[in-house]
């Protein structure tokens, strides 16, 4: 019992310890319920504010009439207690301000419930608690002017914990600003953009009295505890509701506005490490172990002996043909008879023909009066049903093109980093904000703005025009022009001015410019940096070289350490040319403008570059007609070279006799007829022609033709006539040799270039259609044309004619009798190369090194880059060559993207509405929500910052009373800044606290017109006058939410932004698909990403496949035609097919050691490169096949004397010379893919042909197919005996 005693009496003593300890320490803190202010003295005007001044007032807080309560239940219905009687320490007065400040907040953070209360109950319980003793401190107060026997409050010092501070801020920090994608505390955070705001640091600008809504200053004292150090006060502490928790009625915020509501998106970190193999890249070493092994094969292959097989059928004679071998036979005799007869008869009656022929042409060419030069840069690379250009006109035609875009790099070049101090610290600004550099900047400025007597006020974007505004009332101060001056609303003054620019601070700092200037980069949207049109200055998009890391998604961009100034003006664009033609006439004389001071203004301190919207296609034309002397050039070396290399001349004496020149000159014409003719034909078809086709069908059909010719005309002086022939019969059996390898190659090659045409790219098809349609023409005019030109010629030579002078004859002592005539390129051939190349340990070196040579440009072809760069499209003389270096180097903004919705889809419908919009209520896989989300890992989607969403501005913008006006007579929209003869909207809600059905469709007109202020911020005019498609009875059609890309510096960015962004989209769809069927909607609903770049950049997201489409239609389609026309020869024609394809890979290999990147005029050349490779090819296999040669060597030897000489002159020799000339073109297009590329392709081609393929056909060519009684061979040699072909086979 005492023990129990004992123990009540120590616990007694323990509560009565504990009551006196907090006694004692209550004694400390002032008396609760008491007030440091009641009621308003004063309202002081500051700057362009109206500070609201209270009184100072120490003593217990008082009791609220009705109005008072009424007005507190507001926003502060958490100050009244269970009584029914309220006290406070405000007033109505002051709550009327109060409610009246938070409503304009609300603007900004309604989005977020959570948010908006914890900011509402900070601002009512500093303002209205009756407890204002516990937590504020006054520590300034001034005598009033208004009651003079009164003090008001000028600074105070507010206690608050840390908790307090943290969790307020962490329930708003993530709240967006829809109409721009960015976040509020890029608005509210003073000086500082969201990604440099902190909790104390959005507090201090929210107790900053330099803020036009701050009355006083007020210091904020963060507390870690719930008392003060001294005891002396209790920080205010109120409850914190997470945004992502519910309260009362309120949902939590939304995944938008709110991390803590959504799975946070992981960054996927991109896999840098390359597949390796012993610490060697993966890929070489896997081809390098094929390379030796089939290198060490092939050598035990070709050391093999011979068969004893293949000896039996060398010696006998008397082998039985298989049924393809007999159809063989009988196509090449078929041939050489229709070839025969056919030259018979154009040799017979030359004239006729020619006659005939040039008709023909002519008739055709005239389809040229109707052919159309396609330089628009759309119509070249863009498919008018590729997927890009159905959704590029689809945008065009619901919420017109894209503007027009009209820009002026400026970039300061010697002066030098301005040091400023501050109260902040020491800020180093770029030479860009040099005040010289500046005003030098206002004075080009204001130079284009009055360009044409300021013309540009009617054709410029004005997003805060209103629609109704007579045009003569227009004003250039209306235009979005982004400039750094419109920080300074373009008033000189503001630098110049000494006043304005020596002001001290608190702490006797220089306040001058660029304090204006780094306080505007941080909070563009303050008011006070807007600019004359009455918006925001984007200091991404009006600065440059600032982005010192070349960073694509600059997480905390250093703006003040630019070191260039950008000129953006917007124009209206539009479908109608008739309404872009006063644009497009601007642009011309703003080019001019520009390019004379450049030229006249002789300041090295300052470099410019330019561009408008017209002046891609401009210099692309002007580009194009400037190296029409250089391929001129390149021709005419090229037609030289081919005059005088057909003449064989036998001896000074007979220089003017044996020269072809006129034949020469003949085959050239011929050329350019057949080019002629295909583009007639085509423009009688109405197929479009681009300068691509101009520049590079030329050049294939002279590869081709000229091939040709040299073929026909050497055979023909190699041939000796027969005694019993006549001219036309020696001709007529010439055409019967060659004819059928020339009708192997031309056939080849039009298939090939017809079937490329089945590409969706226009530039490509056209290239495809017209070269195809040339080489037929030009094997026509060959076969009838040049034969009866050769005809003639050689009519002209056996009378001793001179050439070109006909009239002239030569003395009979120099007359020759035509006789087997070898040339020295021939003779080098056949007594030099070929014994050479043929030897043994020659060939298998040769095969050796040809299939490392493969391997190697297998190993480096994946790896070629796609794309094209935009600079290389131009001249390096263009002005807009140097923008796109300027461009790729100082602008630091990523292109605009919009996320396009269509569909039949009723948008007054709450379901709906929840699969678009980000606020509250919204599904969590909206389609604002899943670009949200796809903003927060931008290295993975290439986007980078959430999308504008019109919807849930709406939403914002019918919940603010003071947003909605109509009038009162007619009921029609009224600005909500108007007074007279307007009232506030009814807008009825629905649970959802949006408006019903019917007045969902009504009031989003008034919302689209209406213009954002600080008293309605969240009007749709500027930001989505043209993002909604408003059909009749005020349905909702199509409507775009717009974002952002990251910085896109390389092709490779740009394509794969697009893929993203599809990727993206593609999902937003099929999610939406997916609700809508749930809930018994029509689902033709889609989303689709556009921006201005994606027409040309699509072609990149396939250009593999499709060049692995296009050239493997190209091989397989020379494979079918010459397996038919080599009778069914499978061996052959693979051999023919397999050397092109190494030709077309080797000159993959070489873009990726050139610096060739792989795009449409990349591909344009490889197709073509397999119609020239055919060249190389096919005349030499097809010679091989007729060979009535008995060994693959022998046959290789042959096939490679007759015909390598000609392949060598025709084509190898002929274009050497206009490849060099390419080379000083001043189009880097030029340069990059025709000279490097036609050399290569030159090369490879006679370095395949010539010393790879006959060495191939040694090996693996195959036995003798056709008896030598059945078909002619065009040069008899003596057969060798069986002993000489066993040796051979062993050598």
């Amino acid at each position: 019992m005492c023990k129990l005693q004992l123990r009540l009496l120590k616990l007694l003593l323990l509560i009565v310890t504990t009551l006196l300890g907090q006694r004692l320490v209550k004694c400390d803190v002032k008396q609760s319920n008491s007030c440091v202010w009641y009621g308003i003295c004063d309202r002081v005007k500051e700057y362009n504010s109206v500070k609201i001044k209270n009184c100072a007032y120490d003593g217990p807080p008082k009791k609220l009439d009705s109005n008072g309560v009424f007005a507190l239940n507001e926003w502060c219905s958490h100050l009244r207690e269970d009584d029914d009687d309220v006290y406070t320490c405000c007033d109505n007065e002051q709550l009327y301000a109060l409610n009246e400040n938070i409503k304009q907040a609300s603007n900004l953070l309604n989005r977020c419930p959570a948010c908006m209360k914890n900011f509402a109950k900070h601002i009512c319980d500093y303002i209205c608690s009756p407890r204002h003793g516990e937590f504020i401190n006054v520590l300034k107060k001034k005598q009033s002017i208004s009651k003079p026997n009164k003090e008001y409050i000028d600074e105070i010092d507010l206690f608050v914990t840390e908790d307090y501070l943290n969790g307020t801020y962490d329930s708003c920090k993530n709240v967006l600003m829809p109409s721009t994608g960015q976040k509020v505390m890029d608005m509210m955070c003073g000086g500082f953009p969201a990604s440099k705001c902190s909790p104390m640091r959005w507090f201090q600008h929210m107790g900053d009295v330099n803020v036009a809504q701050i009355p006083f200053q007020i210091n904020y004292i963060p507390q870690k505890s719930l008392m003060t150090s001294d005891n002396k006060f209790k920080p205010m502490n109120p409850k914190i509701i997470p945004c992502n928790e519910s309260f009362n009625n309120d949902p939590p915020c939304s995944c938008v506005d709110c991390i803590s509501s959504c799975p946070i998106a992981q960054e996927v970190k991109k896999n840098s490490e390359n597949f390796k193999i012993l610490n060697y890249d993966g890929y070489i070493f896997i081809i390098m172990l094929i390379f030796f092994i089939g290198s060490l094969m092939f050598t035990v292959f070709a050391n093999r002996k011979v068969p004893s097989k293949e000896m039996n059928h060398i010696k006998n004679k008397n082998f039985e043909l298989s049924m393809s071998e007999q159809y063989a036979q009988k196509v090449e005799k078929f041939l050489q008879e229709i070839f025969t007869n056919w030259g018979k008869f154009c040799a017979t009656h030359p004239l006729k023909v020619i006659f005939i022929s040039l008709l023909l042409v002519a008739c055709f060419a005239y389809g040229t009066r109707f052919s159309q030069v396609t330089v628009d840069p759309i119509e070249l690379w863009a498919s008018s049903t590729s997927q890009s250009r159905i959704q590029k006109d689809f945008f065009d035609s619901k919420f017109d093109p894209f503007y027009r875009v009209e820009q002026v790099i400026i970039t300061a070049k010697g002066y030098q980093d301005i040091i400023h101090n501050t109260s902040n610290g020491v800020i180093n600004f770029g030479p860009a904000f040099n005040k010289e550099f500046l005003l030098k900047v206002l004075e080009i400025q204001q130079s284009i703005e009055n360009i044409d007597n300021g013309v540009l006020k009617d054709i410029c974007f004005a997003p805060l025009r209103s629609a109704n505004l007579p045009k003569d009332e227009y004003e250039v101060t209306d235009c979005l022009v982004q400039s750094i001056w419109g920080y300074f609303q373009n008033r000189k003054k503001e630098i110049t001015d000494p006043k304005r620019n020596n002001r001290k601070d608190k702490n006797n700092f220089t306040v001058n410019y660029l304090d204006t200037l780094y306080n505007c980069f941080q909070n563009p949207f303050d008011t006070t940096c807007f600019a004359t049109y009455k918006g925001p200055i984007d200091p991404a998009v009006a600065l440059g070289g600032f982005n010192e890391n070349n960073d694509t998604m600059p997480k905390n961009p250093k703006y003040e350490r630019a070191s260039s100034v950008i000129l953006t003006f917007l124009l209206n664009n539009y479908n109608d040319d008739l309404k872009v033609k006063a644009a497009k006439e601007w642009e011309e004389k703003f080019v001019k403008l520009m390019q004379n001071y450049t030229r006249n203004e002789n300041n090295s301190m300052i470099d410019i570059a330019f561009i408008s919207e017209r002046s891609i296609e401009d210099e692309l034309d002007r580009g194009s007609k400037s190296d029409i002397s250089t391929i001129i050039m390149s021709y005419l070396i090229m037609f030289v070279y081919i005059a005088v290399a057909l003449g064989h001349v036998n001896g000074l004496s007979r220089l003017m006799i044996d020269s072809k020149i006129t034949l020469g000159v003949g085959g050239v014409v011929i050329v350019l007829a057949s080019v002629a003719a295909s583009s007639g034909f085509f423009g009688y078809c109405g197929v479009s022609a681009t300068l691509i086709i101009f520049e590079v069908v030329p050049f294939l059909v002279l590869a081709v033709g000229v091939d040709n010719i040299f073929i026909l005309v050497q055979t023909h002086q190699r041939e000796s006539r027969e005694i019993s022939e006549t001219n036309a019969e020696h001709i007529g059996r010439i055409l019967g040799k060659v004819g059928p390898s020339i009708l192997l190659t031309s056939l080849s090659e039009c298939t090939c270039f017809f079937l490329g045409a089945l590409t969706d790219m226009p530039a490509v098809k056209a290239f495809a259609l017209y070269a195809g349609m040339a080489l037929l023409f030009d094997f026509l005019l060959q076969i009838s044309c040049f034969v009866s030109l050769l005809a003639l010629d050689t009519a002209r030579q056996n009378e001793n004619r001179w050439d070109i002078f006909c009239i002239i004859r030569g003395p009979k002592k120099s007359a020759q009798i035509q006789g087997n005539n070898e040339s020295v390129l021939y003779k080098f051939f056949k007594f030099f190369y070929v014994p050479l190349l043929m030897k043994k340990p020659v060939r298998i070196a040769v095969i050796i090194v040809f299939f490392g040579w493969l391997c190697s440009s297998i190993a480096v072809i994946s790896k070629v880059e796609v794309g094209l760069d935009q600079e290389l499209s131009m001249p390096k003389d263009s002005f807009v060559y140097k923008y796109f270096q300027h461009l790729k180097k100082y602008l630091s903004i990523g292109p605009p993207v919009y996320f396009i919705l269509k569909g039949d889809l009723n948008m007054s419908n709450t379901q709906i509405q929840n699969m678009i919009c980000g606020g509250i209520n919204c599904n969590f896989d909206s389609l604002s929500t899943q670009i949200y989300l796809a903003s927060q890992v931008p290295g993975n989607t290439y986007i980078a910052r959430p999308a504008s969403s019109w919807l849930d501005d709406y939403f914002d913008w019918s919940q603010l009373q003071t947003c909605c006006k109509q009038q009162d007579s007619t009921k029609e929209f009224c600005p909500h800044s108007e007074e007279f003869d307007c009232h506030t909207c009814n807008i009825v809600k629905n649970e959802f606290n949006r408006p019903v059905d019917s007045n969902f469709s009504y009031f989003i007109n008034f919302f689209l017109q209406d213009n954002p202020d600080e008293d309605c911020a969240k009007g749709g005019h500027a930001a989505y006058s043209k993002a909604v498609e408003i059909l009749k009875n005020n349905k909702i059609g199509a409507s775009y939410f717009m974002s952002y890309h990251t910085i896109l510096k390389t092709s490779q960015d740009y394509y794969e932004a697009l893929r993203s962004a599809r990727e993206i989209s593609q999902n937003i769809t099929k999610t939406m698909r997916s609700k809508l069927q749930e809930i018994g909607q029509p689902d033709n609903v889609e989303v689709f990403p556009y921006s201005v770049f994606y027409v040309f950049y699509e072609q990149y997201l396939t250009m593999y496949p499709d060049t692995i489409r296009s050239l493997g239609i190209s091989l397989l389609a020379i494979f079918i035609v010459t397996f038919l026309l080599m009778g069914f020869d499978f061996r052959l024609s693979s051999v023919v097919t397999l050397t092109i394809a190494m030709i077309v890979i080797n000159i993959g290999g070489l873009m990726y050691f050139w610096n060739i990147s792989l795009n449409a005029v990349s591909l344009v050349n490889l197709v073509m490169a397999v119609g020239i490779s055919v060249e190389f090819c096919s005349h030499l296999v097809h010679s091989f096949r007729v060979s009535t040669k008995h060994t693959h060597l022998e046959r290789a030897e042959d096939s490679l004397i007759k015909m390598g000489s000609s392949i060598f002159s025709g084509i190898t020799l002929t274009k050497f010379g206009g490849i060099f000339i390419l080379g000083f073109a001043q189009s880097q297009i030029f340069q990059v893919f025709y000279f490097r590329m036609y050399l290569g392709i030159v090369l490879y081609g006679a370095a395949h042909g010539l010393v790879f393929l006959p060495v191939l056909l040694t090996f693996i060519g195959g036995r003798r197919k056709l008896n030598d009684e059945n078909i002619e061979d065009p040069v008899e040699t003596p057969l060798k005996d069986m002993n000489e072909i066993a040796i051979d086979e062993s050598k």
